[in-house]
């Protein structure tokens, strides 16, 4: 530390402060509309491309059309704020660039209720009646979230404000959709998919919320005797739709039935028993029922074993097998079915309530159900690899780094993506269809195939891939433009940690596809999740969902910033409740107050300061003090750390400034002569370089009473502090001992600043006792989109995060390599089976000492090795070349 003989800070320019100017109490709400327009009128956050300042940029994570600002797009966008205003006042080209998202199903679904008021459907409008009238909407309705976001005082460039169905973003979609296809990474193929029987609509599994609902698990007996077998489920309507029951392949309970037939309850059909090791004998009774088109992994079983795969219900989840339960809704249908088993004596067991995790739309809330499906996808593994690689090797950092792994965990393990949905908004899938079976993906530069018989599909794109586009779309792109060449790569992309899945790793994809492996951001700061102040996930439900402009009516804009702001430790959870916005409130009449008595008391920008050795050690210390603190938020802003910023100004405006520096300088004031006039000069200092240190973060009432206190222009284009390197140990040490006096005595000191919770929402099993991610399970799995292990779960990979452990099931990725390897080790068993079977048999003395049906089991045995090896190696034959 330097010595109190360097040079202090030197004055920005001169100005006679106007204390008549503000009014006796700081109101939010007589500054807060006027200053932003101001600032929009003069076009403070318009960025050019032509400038030559270097490029800052950030594109706005875009809200739904259909949205209200909610608590989650105030914090993030008042930390947006904070880093494109502080980046322009450095002397950066800060671009920040607003705009919206079409939102397919939800802005959909708004369209349709108002048709159903009307008495009318979207069948009865037709197409593209019904796409005018959803444009309609967005005219009248959509986009209350913009008039918000001013609200907040983001510092946006309206002038490049952009919508992701708007004629430029569907070039670029429609550009990449066609590249892609021609790639071969966008391919049309039968799945499960979830499907929405109250959207009628495909969504993706990231899409699809987990929660504990209360079903019944019933037992059921097939077949007859000893040839019977148990199933479990807590979906007997789907037992109409069984092609097989499946068993492990070393389970000697059923190794007698497998290759024979049971016959199917409340059918006239047999279905197969088949050895499959997707079933854990362990769980259960051994034996599940195989539902190969409403189940995902009895759908893996149905295509190793060559099954069926049987429609039983409609797309609203209607029944529509022939028979007494044909037309009956699936939940109806399934107290009809169990009721009809039990008559017939098949109940083994039922247990309710039964509290199982099951799916739900995350938009309307209906139940999930899987079904069999054609629908387009994308094929994810090379694009995925690329994603996980430009962190790998430093082209871009994820911060905080311990939240990297999450990443890697979804970007490594990506399934391949259903991007068709069946819904009229939105981009709708660039292919024709032509009447001999043609197919044909058109770019946005050809023309559609026309003549009888062609017909464009009817499904629309999923949201998420036009939103993938955004950070280079939004710039110009499939054109060179200026825009594009100045402001891409962004700088950061700043988000939740909980759309990592959704949003992140999808513009990570095509950012590096459409660029030529350049990528969309050069660095990923992921936040935690706005929680109430009891660090409860907040939720209607629960009844603590809070509107934050109840918030800035009754604090102001400036108040609900800070707080959220002081909250935003890197990648946690930020709890936030009314008594801490009041805080900030009062943080902001504090700063309103003590700026407007020292401008009463005759502070002043006037002038040079003086030197070191007039000044005081109040004087000497309160400038010191100030060069750190201009060095430390330098080193939070790089850091992202924003809770410790807002720390850090808020302790030394509020207990360095304006409670000790004032304190200390009052009896000075008092005294007058050249040591007040010192002191005056020094405080005007400190307050206009506070002023702007706090201004990203606050705004609003900094820019009042810096443009009362400095003449200047506004704090939006004003110069960003920097350290003077002025320090004085000997008067630090001298003030600090006076503090410690002084605190002593008054006991007045209480903690300083919002502590915010450390908890982190557990996405995975955690495997130490007492962990904090234990109390967070769903959550965890919801994000990581993981779901509870089912009756036919295969652990294939255990991933260790962040103190847990998550054990995933691959066994349905499209990997020719790694089929080959598991045929391969299927195979080995089954010789090895076949070797051990028959060195029994032809043991003589096994044979007449073991019991008949010993032997008849092991001679069941030989034989299914035997099948098993057949059928293995002509798998393996069919098997394409590596």
């Amino acid at each position: 530390m330097t010595e109190n003989t360097q040079q202090a800070p030197e004055h920005r320019g001169p100005h006679s402060a106007a204390p008549a100017d503000l009014p006796t109490q700081y109101a939010p709400a007589e500054v807060e509309e006027e200053l932003y327009e101001r600032w929009v009128e003069r076009g403070y956050f318009e960025a050019h491309a032509k400038s030559e300042k270097p490029p800052y940029t950030i594109v706005i994570p875009p809200p739904n059309v259909t949205g209200s600002l909610h608590l989650g797009h105030a914090f993030q966008h008042t930390l947006m704020d904070a880093l494109t205003r502080r980046k322009r006042m450095q002397g950066y080209e800060s671009l920040w660039l607003p705009g919206m998202d079409h939102a397919g199903i939800a802005t959909q679904n708004k369209v349709e209720q108002q048709l159903a008021e009307e008495g009318k459907s979207r069948q009865d409008l037709g197409r593209e009646e019904f796409v005018d009238r959803v444009w309609q909407w967005k005219e009248e309705y959509g986009g209350r979230i913009l008039g918000q976001m001013r609200r907040l005082g983001d510092g946006v460039d309206w002038s490049r404000e952009r919508f992701t169905m708007d004629e430029g973003l569907s070039r670029a979609v429609q550009t990449v959709f066609k590249r892609m296809y021609d790639d071969g990474l966008i391919y049309r193929a039968e799945r499960i998919i979830n499907w929405c029987p109250r959207c009628l609509t495909a969504i993706s599994d990231i899409e699809v919320e987990y929660q504990d609902d209360d079903g019944e698990l019933v037992s059921v007996r097939y077949g007859e005797g000893e040839e019977s077998v148990v199933v479990a489920t807590t979906r007997a309507e789907t037992m109409l739709g069984d092609t097989a029951i499946a068993v492990h392949p070393e389970d000697e309970r059923y190794a007698h039935l497998v290759g024979r037939e049971i016959k199917l309850p409340l059918t006239d059909r047999s279905i197969p028993v088949v050895a499959d090791e997707h079933v854990d004998p362990e769980f259960g009774t051994g034996a599940v029922k195989v539902t190969p088109a409403h189940d995902p992994n009895d759908f893996e079983i149905g295509r190793r074993h060559d099954l069926p795969a049987l429609q039983m219900m409609d797309e609203r989840g209607t029944l529509t097998v022939h028979g007494p339960f044909q037309g009956l809704d699936r939940f109806e249908a399934r107290s009809a079915i169990v009721a009809a088993l039990r008559e017939q004596g098949r109940i083994v067991s039922e247990k309710r309530p039964y509290v199982h995790s099951v799916g739900h739309c995350s938009r309307c809330k209906t139940t999930i159900e899987p079904r069999l499906s054609m629908q387009w996808w994308v094929k994810v593994g090379p694009l995925a690899q690329a994603s996980g690689d430009a962190v790998r090797d430093g082209r871009v950092a994820i911060h905080p780094p311990e939240l990297a792994s999450r990443y890697f965990d979804w970007v490594d393990n990506m399934h391949d993506w259903c991007i068709s949905r069946q819904l009229w908004w939105g981009h709708r899938i660039p292919v024709w269809y032509g009447p001999d079976g043609e197919t044909r993906c058109v770019g946005p530069d050809e023309e559609p195939p026309s003549g009888e018989g062609w017909h464009q599909d009817p499904d629309v794109l999923d949201t998420w891939f036009s939103s993938g586009l955004w950070p280079f779309s939004t710039l110009g792109w499939p054109e060179e433009t200026p825009d594009l060449e100045k402001f891409y790569s962004t700088d950061v992309l700043l988000t939740g940690y909980d759309i990592i899945f959704f949003w992140v790793a999808r513009m990570m994809m095509f950012g590096l596809y459409a660029r030529d492996g350049v990528p969309p951001f050069r660095t990923i700061v992921l936040t935690g999740l706005v929680r109430d102040e009891h660090g409860k996930k907040m939720s209607k439900s629960f009844g603590n969902v809070v509107d934050p402009l109840d918030w800035m009516d009754a604090y102001g804009s400036d108040a609900l910033r800070f707080t959220l702001a002081s909250g935003a430790n890197p990648g946690t959870d930020v709890p936030i409740g009314e008594d801490w916005v009041k805080a900030s409130r009062n943080f902001a009449n504090k700063i309103w107050n003590a700026t407007r008595f020292a401008l009463l008391n005759g502070a002043t920008v006037e002038g040079p300061l003086p030197e070191p050795a007039e000044m005081s050690a109040a004087d000497r210390w309160i400038l010191s003090r100030l060069g750190a603190v201009v060095a430390e938020v330098d080193t939070h802003y790089d850091d992202f750390e924003f809770a410790r910023l807002s720390d850090t100004l808020r302790h030394f405006a509020w207990d360095e400034v304006f409670d000790w520096y004032v304190e200390l300088s009052k009896s000075t004031f008092a005294a007058g002569g050249r040591p007040a006039e010192v002191s005056r000069r020094v405080l005007g200092e400190v307050l206009d370089t506070t002023l702007r240190l706090l201004h990203p973060v606050v705004p609003f009432v900094t820019e009042t009473l810096w443009t009362t206190l400095t003449g200047g222009e506004s704090l939006v284009v004003a110069e960003w502090p920097k350290d003077p390197g002025f320090r004085d140990a000997a008067a630090e040490a001298e003030i600090a001992a006076v503090q410690r006096a002084v605190t002593e005595v008054r006991r007045f000191r209480a903690d300083q600043g919002l502590q915010p919770g450390q908890r982190v929402p557990a996405r995975l099993v955690p495997d130490a006792e007492g962990s904090p991610l234990a109390a967070h399970e769903e959550a965890i799995r919801q994000l990581l989109r993981l779901q509870r292990p089912d009756d036919g779960f295969r652990e294939t990979a255990s991933l260790p995060v962040e103190g847990a452990v998550v054990a995933l099931d691959l066994s349905g990725a499209i990997d020719v390599e790694a089929e080959r390897k598991r045929l391969a080790k299927d195979l080995a068993a089954a010789e090895k089976e076949l070797q051990q079977t028959t060195g029994k048999l032809g043991n003589d003395a096994f044979l007449a000492k073991a019991p008949e049906p010993v032997v008849a089991k092991i001679r069941v045995r030989k034989a299914k090795a035997e099948e098993d090896i057949a059928r293995l190696k002509e798998q393996l034959d069919r098997l394409p070349s590596a």
